[in-house]
């Protein structure tokens, strides 16, 4: 078996790059143990069927799953029980994950609680006092020394038996940390934070000479739902972090979608807001996105071609704003799975990715000037050397809230600002195909880059970069 290389953020730019300083994106999605495409690793019910399913996601360019050490939603897939136990069956699902991601080249983002499941079936969990545990009510999650004492305990398990491995690609120490699990304050979040990395940093130092990249996740719409609350500074700014992350489910157009345009346009609000309170250097992006209320309360599952197209539109939008790779979808299917087009997308975006330098990348928004009035979403970020730009026709629109496909292709005229005067080469990018459908050679002057698209009916990714 290889060993991967670990990760690391870039030294020159907001983005990651391997240990040889390859750049490495993190283009994946969630998962869990217990939706369909793991849950027959539990008990080795069917290993080669989930080894294929890694081997599926690395053919793609899949780089990176999300995973939680445990989904409460169920009551047989505990990673403690009673706390401090570790169930031989669960050590031997992990020892298998670990195994394939290291074959695949399929890295791994992990969390250690599912704290949304956690939270609904307390009365079930072994941290729960009634079995034996250390804690009275989640609530007190951040405040309670004794399970303090036992997230660390079940974090240094998880570091002595797999953190000497590549395939880690970071932490995502707590799971979108909440007010809720600290008597409905954030005052102790710093604290919490500092507390667990410092824990997990000094141990894998200890033993492995190398630490993997930290970050703790914020369930994106509290920012707004809850402006008196110290949120930010933890979650993008806190020292000891390494990259920020933030779960996207603006209401409406992004957990309820009509059409998939109006989603993509707050995504790329979204990122580009989020990248401007991260720290210069520091990579930022999205670790959950998707129709949440449409499928958790309306009970909806959309429309294949719908969700594709939503798909597809925010996962460009998320990385034309500055965010690292697309964004990471929450499935919000029935099945709990992302779709074959949704597959094809991030397969698009993979192969984008050479068309930029990202190891000097230290993008920042900008604001493109279309000279036509067309209606048409445009999400860029750039520095004096290289630019991306996502260009999204915000019409005509089908009855069902798709881009109308059998409209006539256009052709925009735009000028992109903040390049240093010079030769450029310019790369149209088919996102649907995935494949460039043009080079050209340009010039940015003075006033900034002119430039003419190529014909295109609904979006069109552009990646502009020095021409030697």
């Amino acid at each position: 078996m290889r060993s991967l290389p670990w990760i690391r953020v870039a030294d020159r730019a907001p983005y990651f790059v391997d240990e040889q300083g390859r750049p490495w994106h993190p283009i994946g999605h969630n998962d869990a143990i217990t939706w369909p495409d793991l849950s027959p690793l539990f008990r080795r019910k069917d290993v080669g069927a989930v080894q294929a399913y890694f081997d599926n996601l690395s053919q793609r360019g899949v780089t990176v799953l999300r995973l939680m050490l445990e989904y409460s939603q169920v009551r047989h897939r505990y990673f403690e029980k009673p706390v401090g136990v570790f169930p031989a069956a669960m050590i031997q699902l992990w020892d298998d994950l670990f195994s394939m991601a290291e074959k695949s080249g399929v890295r791994l983002l992990i969390t250690p609680f599912d704290t949304f499941w956690t939270w609904l079936h307390w009365r079930h969990h072994p941290y729960n006092r009634v079995h034996g545990g250390p804690l009275d009510h989640p609530s007190n999650f951040l405040l309670c020394g004794p399970t303090r004492r036992a997230i660390k305990n079940r974090l240094e398990f998880v570091i002595r038996r797999w953190g000497g491995s590549g395939a880690f690609f970071a932490w995502d120490l707590w799971n979108e940390i909440h007010p809720a699990h600290a008597q409905g304050s954030a005052d102790c979040f710093p604290e919490f934070i500092s507390d667990l990395s410092t824990h997990v940093r000094g141990l894998e130092q200890q033993l492995y000479g190398r630490t993997h990249p930290q970050t703790v996740s914020l369930f994106g719409p509290e920012l707004d739902w809850k402006p008196h609350m110290p949120l930010a500074e933890p979650i993008f700014r806190h020292p000891d972090l390494d990259f920020a992350s933030v779960h996207i489910y603006r209401h409406g157009t992004i957990d309820n979608p009509r059409n998939t345009i109006a989603a993509a346009a707050d995504m790329g609000k979204i990122v580009r807001a989020h990248t401007q309170e991260t720290p210069l250097g520091r990579p930022f992006f999205d670790s959950e996105h998707g129709p949440i209320h449409s499928f958790k309360d309306r009970k909806k599952t959309l429309s294949e071609d719908f969700d594709d197209e939503y798909f597809r539109h925010m996962q460009w939008a998320h990385l034309a704003a500055g965010g690292a790779g697309g964004g990471m979808r929450w499935p919000n299917r029935n099945p709990h799975a992302l779709t074959a087009g949704m597959g094809e997308a991030q397969r698009s975006l993979a192969a984008f990715m050479p068309e930029i330098e990202w190891r000097t990348f230290r993008r920042k928004p900008l604001i493109a000037t279309v000279s036509t009035r067309a209606k048409l979403l445009v999400v860029a970020c750039g520095d004096e050397n290289q630019a991306i730009l996502y260009l999204l026709r915000a019409g005509p629109l089908t009855r069902h809230g798709l881009v109308d496909r059998s409209a006539l292709p256009v052709v925009f005229e735009m000028n992109v600002p903040g390049l240093r005067p010079g030769p450029y080469t310019l790369t149209a990018w088919d996102t649907v195909r995935g494949v460039s459908i043009e080079r050209l050679s340009v010039t940015s002057g003075t006033q900034g880059l002119l430039l003419a698209t190529p014909a295109f009916v609904g979006d069109l990714a552009l990646a502009i970069k020095p021409a030697t």
